[in-house]
């Protein structure tokens, strides 16, 4: 079972969550019911963070919990569940400061993936593979940069990865 993680950050250096989603990916790569959390930061959401990259303001985050109050529910959506994200280096550093005792047993990058099994795509950013592999978004996951929408789209880029990586191995 995997958990599909997207997060973003308030800008600053190291960044503070601002918000979080979790994709629940079965085994046989069904895609799940994502969760996703506001985070009210510890510091300020940066004005060039809000503006060019998720849109969320510190008015928007203002009433709402802290890490502390939702650090066990994500802990919870993460448990036993191998990571799974787009260039997951910066994921799994963003978790490892905020949920210091959380180790997957695995961590799946879908960039590095997607970068060795379709080589001939221009770019292997998360908008490049919506676009090249054909990928339609619900705005029920939010818009671009947002937790929800970019963890369901690595949802679905990872099942279709899985899914051609096993189609090579088995031909």
């Amino acid at each position: 079972m995997y958990a599909v993680v997207d997060v973003e950050g308030n800008g600053q250096s190291p960044p503070d969550l601002v918000e979080i989603a979790v994709v629940p990916v079965s085994a046989s790569l069904e895609i799940g019911d994502f969760r996703s959390w506001l985070v009210r930061p510890p510091r300020p959401i940066t004005a060039v963070v809000t503006s060019k990259v998720h849109g969320i303001t510190n008015d928007d985050v203002a009433s709402e919990p802290s890490w502390a109050s939702v650090a066990d529910e994500v802990a919870a959506a993460l448990a036993g569940r191998v990571l799974v994200a787009h260039n997951a280096s910066v994921e799994r550093s963003v978790l490892a400061r905020h949920l210091p005792s959380y180790a997957p047993s695995e961590v799946i990058d879908t960039l590095a993936l997607a970068r060795r099994t379709w080589p001939e795509l221009a770019g292997h950013g998360l908008d490049a593979l919506i676009r090249a592999r054909g990928i339609r978004m619900s705005t029920r996951y939010g818009q671009r940069h947002r937790a929800g929408y970019d963890a369901h789209a690595t949802a679905l880029i990872f099942r279709q990865l899985r899914t051609d990586n096993l189609t090579l191995l088995d031909g």
